[in-house]
């Protein structure tokens, strides 16, 4: 693997398979093993020379791992469920779920539970606060276009400010103001203030013992699985599947042009990292993981709407990982750190994810995470400011004496979350109606891939329907319906979803195909997006 190659032999540059596919992450991994299981031979194109996995690998440091972005293990499905069973059998264990909001030297928890929140806060800042919320329900705004407007009215401008505003910027890059309503109602519904304080005031004259803190009764995974040494676990088992079956996996391969072969087909080249030398891979089908707006600069002929994928935008993160010379500092997966004064955006403890991520029990290691656009300050910085950076952070945030960091690493991660602007469902239905009509044999998979903010099940499950639309010879499946709601990962039952059986929708397909997950979306004038904008996402 150290030369950039797995699975091609000797000094050959060119190869010739059934599929060829762009990105060895959760889709393009999945599609490879699924299509290799069924006896098609796959080339699988990764630009990294080092790690499969994309944003779900797994970075080692110093006997260090980094889980980049943080990955539970849980789908509704149970097709996906047993992919992953089949593919790392006996390596997953079961972890507790814990996340928290940290605001101003105090935990909150996540999901936000109201009444608990506002007596964390004090009784002056609660005052405000009810203050504010009764000032909205007698004058709420009539005419909501934003995430703001929704929030403030739903919480008061108070609670807005405090628990919404500060982590949804740094996350999206864009004021609240700017961004749909439709993400609000769709990630914070079911929290009622009226409902929380209500209950509070039950329980304090004891009329009520068991409180719901305003939240609607529902269940929430409370543990999740995990590949003991990180979700890369899984993607480097599925690679080392795919090249026993006969396949390749290329690593350190950039796409250099994927270019129609005139008869249906198709010719990829790719630029060796090693060397700068070409590989060329020629194929029936080709699936693509690639960012969309990459694809189209480097598909050949050019597509027509080349310019409206230029258009499409990313949000990119990096993670700082530090090492602390202390016991754990807290039993968190993650914290959400909604502060203003510092830009980290969430903390992750890998040893909560898995006790093997941290090999010394005496060090702690944690992971800021700073989102942010790949070229600005924060991309550009050195790691070793970034180093110092996230130490004073966690200094002001009274969280880790600087004293005792004893090391770090930078992990940066580009187009980690696909912007979802004013325009961005416009330009991708203008390029998926133009590939679907003029390439029937180009299949696009996974979050970069089709411009989706999915999860990593839900990319896995594009990749499968795919398989089975090459497999059939048609489209049985249209995988743009794949998508998930905000509650996927926060209620009901692993697998609760039966399996797909070849070429019928059943149940399972309820989980990924009808429940689209609405992601901020840039405002236009007094216009929200519609339900038909989403749809054509």
């Amino acid at each position: 693997m150290g030369n950039g190659f797995t699975g091609l032999q000797g000094d050959s540059s060119e190869v010739q398979v059934d599929v060829a596919i762009i990105g060895a992450g959760p889709a393009g991994l999945t599609a490879g093993y699924l299509l290799s299981k069924k006896g098609l031979k796959v080339a699988i194109i990764e630009k990294d020379t080092r790690y499969v996995g994309g944003i779900s690998r797994t970075v080692e440091h110093e006997g260090y791992r980094f889980d980049i972005g943080g990955h539970r293990f849980f789908s509704k499905s149970q097709q996906v469920v047993d992919l992953w069973n089949e593919i790392l059998p006996d390596d997953f264990i079961q972890r507790p779920r814990m996340s928290r909001i940290y605001y101003e030297g105090k935990f909150y928890s996540y999901p936000l539970r109201a009444f608990e929140a506002l007596n964390n806060l004090g009784i002056w800042r609660s005052t405000t606060c009810m203050a504010s919320y009764a000032w909205t329900k007698l004058f709420p705004i009539k005419e909501v276009k934003s995430f703001e407007d929704w929030t403030s009215n739903q919480f008061g401008k108070k609670l807005y400010s405090i628990f919404f505003k500060t982590y949804t910027e740094k996350v999206w890059g864009m004021p609240c103001n700017e961004m749909s309503a439709d993400w609000a109602a769709q990630r914070i519904k079911g929290l009622s203030l009226g409902a929380a304080v209500l209950d509070g005031l039950k329980r304090s004259l004891g009329l009520n013992k068991r409180p719901n803190d305003g939240m609607q009764t529902k269940t929430l995974l409370e543990t999740f699985r995990y590949p003991r040494q990180g979700p890369g676990m899984m993607w480097e088992a599925a690679r080392d599947k795919v090249v026993a079956a006969g396949s390749h996996v290329l690593m350190g391969h950039s796409m250099k042009q994927l270019a129609s072969d005139g008869q249906g087909g198709w010719r990829l080249s790719a630029t060796r990292a090693e060397d700068g030398g070409e590989t060329v891979i020629r194929a029936k089908h080709a699936i693509s993981s690639a960012p969309m707006r990459e694809l189209a600069a480097r598909l050949h002929p050019l597509p027509a709407t080349t310019l409206e994928a230029s258009r499409l935008k990313y949000r990119d993160f990096l993670t700082v990982a530090l090492k602390i010379q202390s016991e754990d500092l807290f039993p968190d997966n993650w914290i959400y750190i909604h502060d203003s004064k510092v830009r980290v955006g969430r903390v992750q403890n890998f040893r909560s994810w898995s006790p093997e991520m941290v090999p010394d029990e005496s060090v702690a290691c944690v992971g800021l995470e700073y989102f942010c656009f790949e070229g600005d300050d924060l991309w550009a910085s050195s790691d070793e400011d970034l180093i110092k950076l996230a130490t004073k952070e966690m200094d002001i945030l009274g969280l880790v004496d600087p004293a005792k960091v004893i090391g770090g690493a930078v992990v940066r991660q580009e187009k980690a979350y696909p912007v979802y602007d004013d325009e961005y469902a416009a330009n991708v239905a203008a390029m998926r109606e133009e590939l679907e009509a003029s390439h029937p044999t180009l299949h696009l998979v996974g979050r970069n891939g089709m411009h989706r903010y999915n999860n990593q099940d839900h990319a896995m499950m594009t990749a499968m329907l795919t398989v089975e639309n090459i497999i059939a010879g048609h489209r049985v499946y249209d995988i743009w319906c794949v998508n998930e709601d905000a509650e996927y990962h926060e209620a009901g039952d692993e697998g609760a979803q039966s399996s797909i059986p070849a070429r019928t929708v059943t149940e399972d397909q309820a989980a990924a195909l009808n429940s689209l997950r609405e992601v901020p979306t840039r405002i236009t004038g007094s216009e929200a997006a519609t339900d038909t904008d989403r749809a054509a996402a």
